[in-house]
């Protein structure tokens, strides 16, 4: 049977998934691997569709994790909150950038010196607020985190602030950036604090109705039609389902077991050699600049 799901007529049609040739499902996975290595003259006597698919999905989310390479990205239009939603799929942060009127992205640094923190809700004379369960009354939306949105990076200066102290020292609007740089704060493009426990990326205000662009690493389980993987890593996801199901059965030998895990190490290693997409000419464009000085 042909493994191409549609007809060149069809794959040229700008509404279809163009790129799918280069994946495989994680329906024709889980066939596979029960049709190739599932019977009685196999190591894996018997096992459970259920069993097969539970390890084909963790599988997945973790050669998304350090194999794949498989970057989301998401862009919005920044409101008047200055704030935006973690993305549904949102496993771990890449990189938040801006994009500038030529369409390049420029990386946005994450704040060190502040956070996001719940406040708790007082009365007049500063006791905590319960609800009517005797739960703690708190909120996400914090005077810190109102005053960071509130404030813009590259117009305020160390003389608006009563408590501020010499330029480069303490923790003023100019630490890090004159005297005693700093390059962790070295930067004109804003900075960002994200959130996990409120799910919320908050803005300096100075990035206000810019397009942000967001890049981050997904587990690939959201939805059925993203539950794929990439060709070059189709043996790496049997071998990783191969381990998974004989390490859980008591009545395989453990020397097969042991064989199975080094099979599986090494086909995660030939499949990051696949997937880095090592180009002879872009490896001899970065060489040409390997005389060049670096100063301190």
């Amino acid at each position: 049977m042909a493994l191409a799901k549609l007809p060149p007529s069809e794959h040229y049609d700008i509404s279809s998934d163009q790129g799918a040739y280069q994946f495989i499902t994680l329906k024709d996975i889980i066939n596979n691997f029960i049709v190739s290595q599932i019977g009685d003259d196999k190591i894996i006597k018997k096992a459970k569709r259920a069993e097969v698919l539970y390890h084909a999905q963790r599988g997945i989310a973790e050669l998304n994790y350090d194999t794949l390479g498989n970057i989301r990205t998401q862009e919005i239009d920044l409101g008047p909150s200055l704030s935006m939603p973690i993305p549904h799929d949102y496993v771990n942060l890449v990189d938040v950038s801006f994009v500038d009127k030529h369409g390049i992205l420029r990386t946005i640094a994450k704040n060190k010196l502040t956070d996001l923190p719940e406040m708790i809700y007082q009365d007049f004379d500063y006791s905590y607020l319960f609800g009517g369960e005797g739960e703690l009354l708190t909120t996400s939306d914090s005077i810190t985190a109102e005053n960071f949105r509130q404030s813009n990076e590259n117009q305020a200066s160390a003389r608006d602030s009563v408590d501020s102290l010499e330029e480069g020292y303490g923790h003023n609007i100019d630490y890090g950036k004159r005297y005693g740089l700093d390059t962790t704060t070295a930067t004109k493009n804003g900075s960002y604090i994200i959130s996990d426990k409120f799910g919320t990326i908050s803005f300096s205000s100075d990035l206000a109705n810019q397009t942000i662009v967001l890049r981050y690493i997904s587990d690939g389980l959201h939805s059925d039609e993203n539950m794929r993987i990439h060709k070059f890593a189709e043996e790496a996801i049997y071998k990783i389902i191969s381990y998974g199901v004989m390490s859980s059965k008591s009545n395989i030998p453990e020397y097969q077991i042991n064989r199975v895990k080094k099979e599986k190490r090494a086909a995660i290693r030939n499949a990051k050699i696949r997937l880095a997409k090592l180009s002879p000419s872009e490896i001899i464009q970065e060489l040409r600049g390997k005389s060049k000085q670096i100063k301190h």
